[in-house]
């Protein structure tokens, strides 16, 4: 079962109940679509900027959303396939309405201010994952509500994840490892790299299509540089009309998001014989990612992630060439929580999912960066599997 099931439900629910009774709130609110994700199942095909959301969740009391009125087939297309977690949904319009009229956009507050006062949380402590304009206004309609900004608690509420997390994942992973292979079969002197990519991921839905028909799966970044255009890890901005050449180092990525969990896998690749420099950065890039996803053991700091990392650059002496940090988590979306990988002394926790991807760069040659998905424990569990060694990754 692909799908995230009732056991992750009621997983997630458990937290947000302890995390309530922990900080003394009556419910928790979420504002953002990541967050209402993480409550409801639902994946939000909305920008919560110009069409806000809502989902409640009390302490004690059946929890609630309120949605924009475009959602409505959507939603009821996740009830029947049984994925949605909450059955009560209030929709409003953004459009006048004649006939079966909605609360309207400009109306927002007001219904979630009425929404409050028949749950009986008018006079509630509320924890807010965001508390956003619209959001505010409901506080001064309802004066005897405290909307305590939660953000950093809300955070936690996504760090340990749930068995069949780690096992939708660990299923996503061996689906890129699969891609990572047909990349190998396909990477070539002359090609374009965005036809390179746009063929990749044509591969990747077919296969997917196999593996997990009829869930959501979407391709969130099949990527690759190629040559010195590779020293920009998010790119040069210039790739329309890039091609592969002979002695090019390339980095590609590729991020799926599956039933709304997202987990990458990246590989550097030789077009030709790579020379003794590439060979140098390259050893020290896998060296560093060993390192990094060997230290990825329950109770060691987060920020021993990133210092086995560096100190292998370090060693190799092409510490400098460093642009980001080690990783950081994965799950509901591309950049997790904690996001201070390199400064988080706090202990890591078994079921955390994280990134591993140190890189370097130089400039005028390229980046040398493997990336893998790696789930905290006591022995690190590497969900990625695809070839790291220098040999797989040459294209001759």
């Amino acid at each position: 079962m692909a799908h995230l099931g009732h056991a992750v439900r009621d997983y997630r629910l458990q937290l947000m109940y302890s995390l309530m009774d922990r900080e003394g709130f009556d419910a928790l609110l979420f504002t953002q679509a990541d967050f209402f994700q993480f409550a409801t199942n639902f994946n939000t095909d909305v920008e919560t900027w110009e069409r806000p959301i809502l989902c409640v969740v009390p302490r004690n009391g059946a929890p609630f959303v309120i949605a924009h009125e475009l959602s409505t087939h959507h939603w009821r297309f996740t009830k029947e396939a049984g994925h949605l977690w909450i059955e009560d949904a209030r929709f409003y319009a953004e459009h006048p309405r004649v006939q079966n009229r909605l609360p309207l956009v400009s109306q927002w507050s007001e219904l979630v201010a009425q929404s409050l006062r028949d749950a009986g949380l008018h006079r509630s402590r509320i924890g807010v994952d965001a508390i956003t304009a619209p959001l505010a206004r409901v506080g001064t309609l309802l004066p005897s509500l405290v909307l305590q900004n939660a953000t950093e608690e809300c955070r936690t509420l996504r760090l340990v994840k749930h068995a069949e997390e780690i096992q939708l994942m660990r299923e996503a992973c061996a689906l890129t490892d699969w891609l990572q292979d047909r990349y190998r079969e396909n990477i070539r002197p002359g090609r374009l790299v965005q036809e390179l990519d746009m063929s990749m991921a044509a591969l990747f839905v077919e296969e997917a299509a196999n593996r997990f028909p009829g869930e959501d799966v979407q391709c969130i970044e099949f990527f690759t540089l190629s040559g010195p255009a590779s020293c920009a890890p998010h790119g040069d901005g210039r790739q329309c009309g890039a091609r592969i050449e002979k002695g090019h180092g390339l980095v590609n990525i590729i991020i799926p998001r599956i039933n709304g969990l997202i987990i990458e896998n990246e590989r550097t690749w030789f077009c030709g014989k790579p020379s003794a420099r590439q060979i140098q950065l390259y050893d020290a890039a896998r060296e560093a990612n060993e390192a990094a996803c060997e230290a990825a053991v329950t109770g060691n700091p987060v920020c021993a992630i990133d210092a086995a990392a560096q100190g292998v650059f370090e060693r190799h002496g092409v510490a400098d060439l460093i642009i980001h940090r080690t990783g950081h988590g994965l799950g509901l979306v591309g950049h997790e929580f904690p996001h201070d990988m390199a400064f988080n002394t706090r202990p890591l926790m078994s079921g955390e999912v994280y990134s591993a991807e140190p890189g370097i760069f130089q400039w005028g040659l390229g980046g040398f960066r493997i990336d893998d998905t790696v789930v905290i424990g006591d022995t690190p569990d590497i969900l990625t599997r695809a070839p790291r060694d220098i040999s797989s990754q040459t294209i001759l």
